[in-house]
């Protein structure tokens, strides 16, 4: 994917390996769930099951990626990027005043490490569901793993501190994250000085910018790629918020060469802004929500993988390749054809005052059908 001065990385937006899928991989922790509606944690795969079939249980850890892990491996990313909405921890006591609760056993992780990232972002409304007791465990049980982890850590220090990727050439990729307050990340789970917690923002404004732009020119150095991936924004609709935008342009104009954005469960639109890429919103990739209804209108059993390519010499845009998957039975599978050209026609309707181009994308015969993003 990258080579001949340019850089390939694959991003996407939440992955949720807890819940249902926790329960259908080969080391479930207690199914009872803290929420309102829904007691035990295998009603979501019955749920899917009702929808699409029976799903394997026990299944392998790479089930839930699905035929994903090939089309990622096909292209050949110099990094890999995701964004883990979920605790890892066997501790039982969830944080109090939240409706929904994400938690996976450690002994699970081969479902993330499947997919082999490169840097895992934390920064997030679900990675303090189980409290920092929580915390702690999931950021020593992804250490222990051999994963990279950013947006979250023990203190202030720890959370604010970019990831860094070697990549060809001699040349680094840095992530830094930080989640906002529009996403649903409550106040206390900043980390401070002296506890721990995620990388937070009150709010897309003039002094989080700020903050962050200082810390983006003392890390970068000359050829570094620079990613600020991004927790912010509600679940549903297509329209990013005015002060969103302003803070995405904000962080390209301090130095970023990508906006890594992300919350919303299905896909906002990507934006072209100097010449950089701004992801207002991957959409979900994996997760149990197969078989809820509401919101039947926004197609969130659809899946993207971006798979983003940018020019070394300064880090502009070259494409955004995007291929569609969608969630059956708790597993990503290629999209049909009529689902992709679905995705065309709303990204490219939602992406283009952001001046960005949505085309099909050349495919040899039997691959999956894909779209390409580039700069009108």
């Amino acid at each position: 994917m990258g080579g001949g001065g340019l850089t390939g990385l694959f991003l996407c937006g939440d992955v949720m390996l807890g819940r249902g899928v926790d329960q259908i991989l080969p080391h479930p922790l207690d199914p009872a769930l803290p929420e309102r509606y829904v007691r035990d944690a295998r009603d979501y795969v019955t749920l899917a099951e009702a929808v699409s079939g029976p799903v394997p249980r026990p299944a392998g850890p790479a089930y839930p990626w699905g035929e994903a892990l090939g089309l990622i491996d096909a292209a050949r990313p110099d990094a890999r990027v995701v964004n883990l909405e979920t605790s890892v921890t066997r501790h039982p006591e969830p944080v109090p005043g939240k409706a929904v609760h994400y938690r996976m056993d450690p002994a699970n992780l081969p479902a993330l490490s499947a997919v082999r990232p490169d840097v895992v972002v934390l920064a997030n409304n679900h990675v303090l569901d189980y409290g920092r007791r929580g915390l702690d465990e999931t950021l020593g049980a992804l250490a222990g793993a051999g994963l990279r982890t950013v947006g979250a850590g023990r203190d202030a220090e720890e959370a604010r501190r970019p990831a860094t990727v070697p990549l060809p050439g001699g040349r680094r990729l840095l992530v830094f994250a930080l989640g906002l307050a529009s996403s649903g990340v409550p106040r206390d789970w900043a980390a401070t000085s002296r506890r721990g917690g995620v990388h937070y923002a009150a709010g897309p404004d003039d002094e989080a910018a700020t903050r962050l732009t200082a810390r983006l020119r003392a890390a970068r150095r000359p050829g570094d790629l620079v990613v600020v991936s991004v927790h912010w924004g509600s679940n549903w609709g297509y329209a990013p918020a005015r002060a969103e935008v302003a803070f995405g342009h904000a962080l390209v104009d301090a130095g970023a060469d990508i906006v890594h954005g992300h919350s919303s469960h299905h896909p906002r639109p990507l934006e072209a802004y100097r010449g950089r890429l701004v992801l207002h919103g991957c959409g979900d990739l994996v997760n149990d929500y197969e078989g809820i209804t509401g919101q039947e209108r926004y197609r969130d059993d659809l899946r993207l993988l971006h798979l983003v390519t940018v020019h070394d010499e300064d880090g502009s845009l070259e494409e955004v390749r995007l291929v569609p998957l969608r969630s059956r039975r708790l597993r990503l599978e290629r999209a049909p054809e009529r689902d992709a050209w679905w995705l065309h026609d709303v990204l490219g309707r939602i992406s283009h005052p952001y001046g960005m181009r949505i085309a099909p994308a050349p495919t040899a015969e039997g691959d999956a059908p894909a779209l390409t993003a580039r700069p009108v």
